[in-house]
């Protein structure tokens, strides 16, 4: 046989994994890897079993959970003014991870080109690949991380299938505003492109800017897929669960690529997901609110170190500039501060197809007090 070609020659172990295997091997508190180190909320746990009990263990509708569309349809209405069809417009995935893979290669082909700005979450530009495509790379500008509308501009062309965009965003923390989406929309006007917005943090913004969505977006809606995230929201990031919102049309595209890829997400998470949703919407309202104080305490608590911090404006990440502690580049200096110092960090770098030359990594602020003060009392250190 002859030796086997690899479609992702250039994707090896992930960021995430490689640092968080280093923070179990050292020891270290882990702020690199975004996941809670507390437990979702126990009136929802309590409602997995309980649906276990009454038997919704079989497969689920392709499509998802009726009831669990319903509520989604029902809280994209109150919270983005969006009329998104339960049947038609609305499908449940095995993680917001899934719903990306599914939406580009539904409209994505051979010798397109998909623009996303960086830095990215490493997830898009694999997707993008393995659909025959070709990824356009378009850095976010520095310090704010926003749109460089010159450069989208320049970029654009009859090849462009799809733009991604993300916000609240990983990693920076930045944010999209209204005048954002209303930019984007003029400036894609002419073009006959798609839009895929990763929203999964969409209840995590800070400092009452509040999420603005594409589903509150008319004339972006109509040729959009929206993502988000269950396991964001409710701090179960291991149940996998997220959902996908598009115009009919797009939906249906979608639904042919995720009915031959997981088919399907776990049914009974899907139903208590449902009665939680309905329930306790205080917990989604709120969530903001919460990590806001987290990532005050962060903020405050660092404050004696030699890292140098502006504010998240949304998502559980926090940037921090280490000029002051270092030369290394990045990734060697969150290997240093993982083995040396006890605290794991993400290089920012892992983020770009082309890294500037900045000093900065991510911390993840979706920790007990406890552990962000350990972690700080550990930096305060350097």
């Amino acid at each position: 046989m002859q030796p086997l070609t690899s479609k992702l020659p250039g994707v090896g172990t992930t960021i995430f994994t490689t640092m968080s295997h280093l923070a179990e091997e050292f020891g270290a508190i882990n702020l690199s890897q975004g996941f809670p180190d507390f437990q979702p909320p126990a009136q929802l746990l309590d409602l997995v079993t309980e649906h276990m009990h009454r038997g919704h263990n079989q497969y689920p509708p392709m499509a998802g959970v009726e009831a669990l569309r319903e509520q989604i349809a029902a809280k994209v209405a109150a919270l983005y003014g969006a009329d998104a069809d339960p049947v038609t417009d609305i499908t449940v995935t095995s993680g917001a991870t899934e719903a990306l893979f599914c939406a580009i290669h539904s409209i994505v082909r051979a010798g397109d080109e998909v623009v996303v700005f960086d830095p990215a979450y490493d997830s898009y530009e694999p997707a993008v690949t393995l659909a025959g495509a070709k990824t356009i790379h378009i850095p976010l500008r520095s310090p704010s991380f926003g749109i460089d509308w010159g450069r989208l501009t320049a970029a654009l062309n009859e090849r462009t299938r799809l733009v991604i965009i993300n916000t609240p965003h990983n990693p920076t923390g930045s944010v999209l505003l209204r005048e954002d989406l209303d930019r984007l929309a003029s400036t894609l006007s002419t073009y006959d492109c798609y839009v895929l917005s990763d929203e999964v943090y969409e209840h995590i913004v800070f400092d009452d800017l509040g999420h603005t969505s594409v589903l509150a977006h008319p004339e972006l809606a109509e040729r959009s897929f929206a993502v988000f995230s269950f396991g964001k929201t409710y701090h179960a990031t291991g149940w996998k669960v997220g959902y996908c919102v598009a115009p009919g049309p797009l939906t249906a595209e979608f639904r042919r690529v995720h009915q031959f890829n997981t088919f399907t997400t776990v049914t009974p998470l899907q139903f208590a997901l449902a009665d939680y949703l309905q329930r306790c919407p205080e917990h989604h309202l709120g969530l903001s609110d919460f990590y806001q104080r987290k990532r005050d305490y962060f903020l405050e608590a660092m404050r004696d170190t030699r890292f140098v911090m502006k504010p998240s404006r949304g998502t559980y990440f926090q940037l921090a500039d280490y000029s002051e502690i270092s030369d290394l580049p990045d990734e060697k200096f969150a290997r240093w501060l993982t083995e040396a110092h006890k605290v794991a960090v993400i290089p920012v770098s892992a983020f770009y197809d082309e890294p500037p030359d900045r000093r900065i990594v991510r911390f993840c602020f979706a920790k007990e007090l406890e552990t962000l003060e350990e972690a700080a009392q550990r930096l305060r250190a350097l």
